[in-house]
């Protein structure tokens, strides 16, 4: 018979080789054979972190261990090194500076798991402020708590890990708010990454505009778990944790937007979303004009768009982009830049809606025109008096049934191609230029018949 030490010391050596085991260990009642996504998501955890690998993003919903998870990652890996330096990010630094005393605590707690399977790691002496500190042996911080609103100053990390960053859902319908966040990672977090570091993001999907979908847009190779709390197949994602009925009961009354993110992690404005879908043509397979057209909507705003988008009109009145310009680039960029567009497509008729200097950009545009030789493309000032959130949400679907877009244009237009598919039919916009004029492409079908000079200007 195997004495009981001898199989506690294997569950020990165990515990340190394993993280799934460390995190069984240290709290068995939650980390239970049974639950497999909680194994699957801690042995891809190690995996990730044994691996060349840079990025691992994990989508979670609530209450299943997103944070939970994370201290004790924090743990093991500080256990296994001193010479690792971790940063931890959370949305406040309420949260934050829990994350770390969790973590700090598990360590100093003496004849606890954590000193048990590590018995000779342990806080440096006068290096255990709740937010910043130092294991014995090492030469400087091993860990550091903060969040957007605290600071990272003075410490380089090789292990990053981001823990949910929203904390509601009208943080979630703030794009300003979605955009701090970004900045935040891009200027300050980012900024504190040594040498071959690894990040890690776990939270719950709230807007596709998130810190995780950012990330998921930007970066290649990055490795992308999903947990949903209903599986495809109708299965609850673990009914210890939450059963169909307490979903249910749960999200009877709940926004369904938030339930589709939160518990599924379709972000809000997946859902909410204008427009649903867009037609696409293949470049060999484009038809014969009749027309070939400009709509161009200029900034009127200093933080607006142009958005000036060259199109054909088929013998059937459907629309195919043929080039777009959308930009915040200021007007001496823009005039020579649309005009030289609208040469090279052969633009025969140029329709510019402003309410603020319209009519100064179109006679800009008209001489650069002139210097490029180009005199067949007529322009057209005019003033629009129509409410513009209206002529946007009434023509969504006039818009997704005759308007054709490149098959690459998610590549090939990569901004006007977000802010279509990020437009909202309800919650707040920061921008509508790209719908507005896209909805004047297809408003405007038929060129006005002009017979003198360059158009009306």
């Amino acid at each position: 018979m195997i004495p009981d030490y001898v199989k506690e010391q294997a569950r020990l050596e165990l515990a340190r080789r394993s993280f799934w085991y460390y995190c069984e260990l240290k709290a068995p009642d939650f980390y239970k054979e049974n639950r497999i996504y909680l194994k699957d998501m801690c042995d891809k955890l190690q995996n990730f972190i044994e691996s060349d690998k840079k990025i691992l993003v994990i989508n979670l919903p609530p209450r299943h261990g997103k944070s939970r998870t994370a201290t004790l990652l924090v743990q093991w890996l500080l256990g296994k090194s001193n010479k690792r330096k971790i940063m931890t990010g959370s949305y406040n630094e309420t949260l934050s500076s829990t994350f770390a005393k969790q973590v700090r605590d598990s360590i100093q707690e003496e004849d606890g798991t954590f000193s048990k399977v590590f018995p000779d790691v342990s806080i440096k002496y006068g290096e255990a402020s709740a937010s910043k500190w130092a294991l014995t042996g090492s030469e400087e911080a091993n860990y550091l708590a903060t969040s957007p609103t605290g600071t990272a100053t003075g410490f380089g990390c090789n292990i990053m890990i981001i823990d949910d960053l929203i904390k509601n859902v009208e943080e979630a319908y703030n794009e300003n708010t979605l955009q701090k966040h970004i900045d935040w990672y891009s200027n300050t977090m980012l900024s504190r990454t040594e040498t071959g570091f690894k990040l890690i993001v776990i939270m719950t999907r709230w807007a596709s505009g998130d810190l995780a979908g950012f990330i998921l847009d930007n970066y290649q190779d990055v490795e992308h778990i999903n947990y949903k709390a209903i599986q495809d197949d109708g299965t609850m994602l673990c009914d210890e944790i939450l059963t169909k009925e307490d979903f249910e009961f749960k999200t009877k009354t709940m926004n369904k937007d938030i339930v589709y993110a939160n518990y599924q992690q379709e972000p809000i404005d997946i859902k909410g979303k204008l427009y649903s879908n867009f037609l696409t043509y293949k470049y060999e397979n484009i038809p014969t004009f009749k027309y070939i057209m400009n709509y161009t909507d200029t900034a009127d705003m200093g933080e607006d768009y142009l958005c000036s988008i060259d199109y054909g009109v088929d013998f059937n009145d459907q629309k195919y982009v043929l080039d777009v310009l959308f930009t915040q680039e200021p007007m001496e960029i823009t005039e020579p830049a649309q005009a030289k567009m609208m040469t090279k497509d052969n633009v025969g008729y140029c329709k510019i809606e402003s309410n603020n200097g319209g009519r100064g950009y179109a006679r800009n545009v008209q001489q650069e025109l002139i210097k490029l030789n180009n005199r067949h493309t007529v322009i057209d000032w005019f003033h629009n008096s129509e409410n513009k959130i209206a002529r946007i949400l009434s023509n969504a679907t006039g818009v997704m049934t005759n308007i054709f877009m490149p098959e690459d244009w998610a590549t090939r237009f990569p901004d006007y191609y977000k802010a279509m598919n990020s437009y909202q039919r309800e919650g707040k916009n920061k921008h509508d230029d790209a719908p507005d004029c896209t909805t004047g492409v297809y408003e405007n079908t038929t060129p006005k018949i002009l017979q003198f000079g360059y158009g009306r200007i």
